[in-house]
C-alpha cells in the first residue's frame, strides 16, 4: 500500500524538510496551504493519511468526514493535540500520532529570549539605535540573578527552561501534577500553584492545554501575582484569558508580557497580514502596550526542530505503510 498524505497548513519550509526526510520512501505528498476544517476536509479525498499543524481543526465533524474519505491516520507536526477530538478518533479507529520531542531546547530558549527582551527592553533599544537615538532613558532593567522564577509545567520544555534559569542564578519554583525527576535535586522547589503565582517575579507557562488548564491565568490568578510580574507564554494561547491579562497590564499588576501564542491566533499567525487591517480588537489592544512583546508562534522554529518533526512524521508514515507499531500515539 502506498501512503498518500494530505498535508495541511504547510509552508515552503515544511515541504522542504518533509520531502527531504521522505526521500526514497515512496510517500506521496499533497500539499495544501489552507488549514484543515470542515470546508477543506474534502481536499483529503484519495489520501489515506493527513498531516496537520497546531491550528488545524480535527474536531468530531472533520474526523468523521476524513474517515468517510478513506483517511486512516492522523499525523501531527507538533507536540500538542488539543485540536483533536480523541474520543472520535478512537471510535473511528483512526490513530493520532504526534511529535513530542522535536526540540524542547528550541521552545525553552525562545522563552528565555522573551524574558531577556522584556527585562532589558531589547526591542526598544534596537529600534532606537537604528533611528540614531542613543539615550538610555526608559531602558532600565533588572538582574535575573536572585529573582524568583515560576515554571508551570515541567515536561521536557519546562524542565529545560527551569535548568536555564537556574544557570542565571534564579530561585526556581515549579508546579506540575507529576514533578519532573531530578529537578528537586538541582534546587527547584515544587509548590502549589497559588504559591507559585504569589511568589514569582517571572512566570513562564509550559503546560499542555486541557479543560483543567484553559484560562489558567485569569483575573483571579492575576490578582494573586506580585505587582509588576513578568508573564511569558510559549505553550498554548488559551492558557491565558487575554482580556484579563489586558486588565492586568492596565492596572500594573502585570509589568511585562511575552507571548508566542494567542488564543485566537488561527486567523493571524503564520500569514503575512502586513497589508491588511487586523480585525481582532483584543489582539490589537495588546500591541498598544509598550511592555508587551508578541512573536508569531515561532518558538519551535529551528532547523533542529524541523528536522526532528519531519523525521518522526515520516517514520510513522513508513510504519503505517508496513503495518508496524506507530510511535507517540495519542490516546483518548
Amino acid at each position: 500500500m502506498a501512503v498518500i498524505v494530505a498535508a495541511f497548513s504547510t509552508k515552503p519550509y515544511d515541504r522542504e524538510y518533509l520531502e527531504r526526510a521522505a526521500a526514497g520512501t515512496g510517500i506521496t505528498w499533497r500539499w495544501f496551504e489552507s488549514r484543515l476544517d470542515a470546508t477543506t476536509a474534502p481536499l483529503a479525498a484519495g489520501a489515506n493519511a493527513v498531516n496537520c499543524f497546531v491550528n488545524d481543526d480535527l474536531g468530531a465533524a472533520v474526523l468523521e468526514r476524513l474517515h468517510a474519505l478513506g483517511v486512516r491516520l492522523v499525523t501531527l507536526r507538533c507536540a500538542g493535540f488539543n485540536q483533536v477530538d480523541l474520543r472520535t478518533a478512537d471510535r473511528l479507529s483512526v490513530p493520532v500520532v504526534r511529535v513530542p520531542e522535536y526540540s524542547p531546547h528550541a521552545v525553552a530558549e525562545h522563552a528565555v529570549g522573551l524574558v531577556l527582551m522584556l527585562d532589558r527592553k531589547l526591542y526598544k533599544a534596537y529600534n532606537r539605535v537604528r533611528e540614531g537615538n542613543f539615550s538610555l532613558d526608559g531602558l532600565l532593567g533588572f538582574d535575573l540573578h536572585g529573582r524568583t522564577v515560576g515554571v508551570v509545567g515541567t515536561g521536557r520544555i519546562g524542565r529545560r527552561f527551569a535548568e536555564i534559569m537556574l544557570g542565571f542564578g534564579c530561585r526556581v519554583l515549579a508546579h506540575d501534577p507529576t514533578p519532573a525527576a531530578g529537578l528537586a535535586d538541582r534546587g527547584v522547589a515544587f509548590v502549589p500553584l497559588a504559591d507559585l503565582f504569589g511568589e514569582s517575579d517571572i512566570i513562564s507557562l509550559h503546560c499542555p492545554l486541557t479543560p483543567a488548564t484553559r484560562h489558567l491565568v485569569d483575573a483571579s490568578s492575576i490578582s494573586r501575582m506580585k505587582p509588576g510580574v513578568m508573564l511569558v507564554n510559549t505553550s498554548r494561547g488559551a492558557l491565558v484569558d487575554t482580556p484579563a491579562v489586558i486588565a492586568g497590564l492596565k492596572s500594573g499588576r502585570i509589568g511585562h508580557l511575552g507571548l508566542d501564542v494567542y488564543e485566537e491566533e488561527a486567523d493571524l499567525f503564520f500569514e503575512d497580514k502586513s497589508g491588511t487591517i487586523i480585525g481582532d480588537d483584543v489582539f490589537t489592544r495588546l500591541l498598544t502596550f509598550p511592555n508587551v512583546v508578541v512573536t508569531a508562534h515561532q518558538a519551535f522554529f529551528t532547523r533542529n526542530a524541523l528536522e526532528a518533526i519531519a523525521s518522526q512524521t515520516v517514520r510513522n508514515l513508513v510504519h503505517f505503510d508496513r503495518g508496524e507499531p506507530l510511535e507517540a500515539v495519542v490516546g483518548a
